[in-house]
């Protein structure tokens, strides 16, 4: 990955955009789209949608949702210690004793409590931990004191770094689903930059928001541009590291392609036509299946008005929705290879009724 692709990653990883709070990332990827497509707009969800040939008569929508997940103050207590919700899914087990920032009047620092291991009882030591147990100490000695800097619905971050693992493998906070923002970004530079899009094929590069809480951005926005064909890109569970069972989901290894799912949440002519174009550019990827609804922007957009041919790609991650995400930089690049041949392929009058 060049040197500018690898800064821009950077940038969109440690800006904060929580379910409800994308604004700061939203901003970014509007500023870096302005230089590429022909349009850029942003809606009162705040969905932005950047486009090559906005009045196209066939509509491709890409989704690459820009919330991450987070937290909200919802209690300062007379102490000056903050009670706070989950803003999407967390895992609790992770997040005691991790740094983090709150987003209030100013940015504190913070770090997340809990009583200390010597006061345990012996039933403390068996049981998982809950929000109720935990609380965010930004160092105040008073409600008063915290209320300066903070307020009830102030939200928070995890405050971890970008850092480079052996090989292509990085670690970082809010791969997802930044990364899938970022390919947004590259595909749109890409295309930009190299043409092969046909004139009366409109491609709309949107920046969802609020999927952590139930795709809504995703679902407002398919509503308004009412596309033909989408992409849903993502995070997909990787199953490469000990003690996992490949056999519970499905094999997806971090290093060997973008996964490509099949089952009733993707259009078999979208799959079929992804899958052509990865063998006609020789792209790496994994075939994943599931029978159940996807847990992406794709169960939405599908669903969209009369329907929507969907197709779900996912580039593999460890360690999701924890401090520390894995990913391997190779499956982001030959993900915005794949989305951009896809985009190539599409014509005015391609079929996408699947039998």
């Amino acid at each position: 990955m060049n040197e500018a692709s690898l800064d821009l990653l950077k940038s969109l990883v440690h800006t904060p955009s929580p379910s409800g709070f994308e604004g700061e990332v939203a901003k970014l990827y509007r500023d870096h789209a302005q230089r590429f497509a022909h349009r850029v707009t942003t809606d009162v969800m705040g969905n932005v949608t950047a486009v090559i040939n906005p009045d196209a008569p066939l509509r491709f929508m890409y989704a690459g949702h820009m919330d991450e997940i987070g937290f909200i103050v919802h209690y300062i207590d007379a102490d000056g210690f903050l009670f706070f919700s989950t803003i999407g899914g967390t895992d609790v087990a992770t997040e005691i004793g991790q740094r983090v920032w709150v987003h209030g009047f100013e940015r504190v620092e913070g770090v997340i409590g809990r009583k200390a291991i010597q006061t345990f009882n012996a039933s403390d030591t068996s049981q998982t931990p809950t929000l109720k147990d935990l609380w965010i100490d930004i160092g105040a000695t008073s409600r008063e004191e915290a209320e300066r800097v903070v307020k009830i619905g102030s939200s928070v971050t995890l405050q971890t770094d970008f850092a480079t693992l052996l090989g292509s493998q990085v670690v970082g906070r809010a791969f997802d689903n930044k990364v899938g923002l970022f390919i947004a970004a590259e595909v749109l530079r890409n295309l930009a930059d190299e043409g092969g899009i046909d004139k009366d094929v409109g491609i709309h590069l949107l920046g969802t928001v609020q999927e952590e809480i139930g795709s809504r951005g995703a679902q407002t926005a398919a509503f308004n541009l009412a596309p033909h064909v989408a992409l849903a890109v993502d995070m997909g569970v990787a199953m490469d590291y000990p003690r996992a069972r490949p056999e519970d989901q499905g094999r997806l290894d971090l290093g060997k392609g973008p996964a490509l799912w099949q089952g009733p949440n993707t259009n078999p002519v979208v799959f079929e036509l992804l899958r052509q174009a990865a063998d006609k550019e020789a792209i790496p990827f994994q075939l994943m299946a599931d029978g159940s609804t996807s847990p992406t922007d794709a169960r939405l957009l599908q669903a969209s008005r009369g329907g929507v041919a969907t197709g779900v790609i996912s580039v593999p991650l460890r360690y999701m929705h924890t401090p520390s995400e894995v990913m391997c930089l190779d499956d982001v690049e030959a993900t915005v290879r794949l989305v951009c041949a896809f985009c190539r392929q599409l014509k005015p009058d391609t079929n996408f009724i699947p039998w």
